[in-house]
């Protein structure tokens, strides 16, 4: 298989977590919102309803609340988005035949920490609505989650193209069943992601067989484009996408349960052509099917106008300070990313075995030591320029510049195959390109 001649190869490390965490599982849903990663169901050897947050600074999981009217049932195959400020989970009920006298979506207020009806958003009556579903995909672009496909009971594979306005909470099908063979067709278990105002759908299952065809959905026009090239993915399912630069990384899946793979592939926008990505020397992905990508950093940042849904960033950069930090990753030879004048380099993450306090440095020298200490059981970041050495306070990752400058990563978390009781496994990749 080819890699690509304009990227750098891949790092890959393995985070390990802590007691506190979800255990490992497969079929689950994550997204990013501000820095933080949002894990909701799934299955281990029984089918989920915890919700998890990951602070990725401090490597720390907390639990939130899944319980009351107003919150999800256990899911799996389910999907999730963020939006201004809200999670929106669509799908993955077991049981079908309960949802038929109502939609299947529960709206999670990431300030206020809690499920919210969202009936109680909308100004006008819903004359349409799509019904429980599994295996199918969810974008925001602009302020409309775009859902596509799913496998449903007793109906097999879907078609069904669904939107939902974010700021009306009002349902419109875009295609169906009847409206002919134009588009993708029938799909469960595929891979979607947006970039700038398209979709992207990747493979996945079409009935029983396995598919490797690439569409391309403009919200402009509202049509489908297939895009046919000459390499790139097998047949997939089970997969993940995400969008990094002008570009789109995708990750894992196989050509059966039982096949997981570990190729990173990558499509230019700009040249219209697949690459796998090599990876380091020593550094080897994992295998893994029906897991979750999410990313985070600058060059993750969503190119659709809805800012969050993506990035894991705030919406409002510091143009007008440096940045205070560039990649520099470990543990594989020095692999420093040169940016502009007045860039510094970051350890990206190192492991500390102890939680203590928060230093502090009012030095007016202004640069901390080459040794400077690392504190706190997070992944601490070593910052040279700015006096003060972040630690695991909420204060500190209140501080924009640790949420605006995360660096470039990839995290993978879960899939199969997983182990037991074991906490959820998550794996952290970082393109050497600058």
């Amino acid at each position: 298989m080819p890699t690509m001649s304009h990227s750098s190869p891949s790092l890959w490390t393995q985070l390990p977590q802590s007691r506190q965490s979800p255990c490992d599982r497969y079929k689950h849903a994550c997204c990013s919102h501000d820095g933080n990663i949002y894990v909701l169901g799934g299955r281990d050897n029984r089918c989920l309803k915890d919700f998890w947050r990951y602070n990725v600074v401090c490597n720390e999981w907390t639990e939130l609340s899944c319980t009351g009217e107003a919150a999800p049932e256990e899911l799996e195959e389910h999907s999730m988005v963020a939006h201004e400020g809200f999670l929106y989970v669509f799908g993955g009920l077991l049981d079908s035949a309960y949802t038929q006298c109502r939609c299947v979506l529960w709206v999670f207020d990431i300030v206020k920490q809690r499920w919210v009806q969202w009936q109680g958003k909308t100004s006008s009556p819903q004359i349409q609505m799509p019904t429980n579903r599994k295996g199918h995909s969810a974008v925001v672009i602009g302020s409309a989650m775009l859902v596509y496909g799913g496998f449903i009971d007793m109906k097999g594979s879907s078609q069904d193209f669904w939107s939902l306005d974010c700021d009306t909470m009002a349902w419109s099908l875009l295609s169906d069943s009847l409206q002919g063979s134009l588009g993708p067709g029938p799909r469960h278990s595929h891979s979607a992601m947006a970039y700038q105002d398209c979709m992207y759908l990747f493979g996945g299952l079409k009935g029983l067989r396995e598919q490797r065809d690439f569409w391309r959905w403009s919200s402009t026009n509202h049509m489908w484009s297939s895009l046919r090239t000459k390499s790139g993915p097998s047949r997939l399912m089970g997969h993940s996408a995400v969008a990094y630069k002008d570009s789109m990384l995708l990750f894992g899946g196989g050509e059966s349960q039982s096949s997981p793979k570990n190729c990173l592939w990558r499509y230019s926008f700009t040249t219209h052509t697949w690459g796998q990505v090599a990876t380091l020397p020593g550094s080897s992905p994992p295998d893994k099917i029906h897991h979750c990508c999410t990313g985070l950093g600058p060059s993750y940042k969503s190119n659709t106008s809805s800012q969050s849904s993506n990035s894991g960033l705030h919406p409002r950069l510091l143009d007008d300070k440096l940045r205070p930090f560039k990649n520099k990753c470990f543990p594989a030879p020095p692999l420093t990313f040169l940016g502009s004048e007045g860039a510094i380099e970051l350890e990206t993450f190192s492991l500390n075995k102890c939680c203590s306090t928060r230093m502090l440095s009012d030095s007016k020298e202004g640069l901390m030591g080459k040794d400077a200490q690392h504190m706190g059981n997070c992944l601490t970041f070593e910052n040279k320029t700015f006096r003060k050495q972040w630690g695991c306070t909420e204060e500190d990752l209140l501080n924009e510049d640790i949420i605006q400058h995360l660096p470039d990563m990839l995290l993978v978390l879960g899939g199969r195959p997983c182990k037991s009781h074991s906490p959820i496994s998550v794996w952290q990749m970082t393109l050497t390109d600058s």
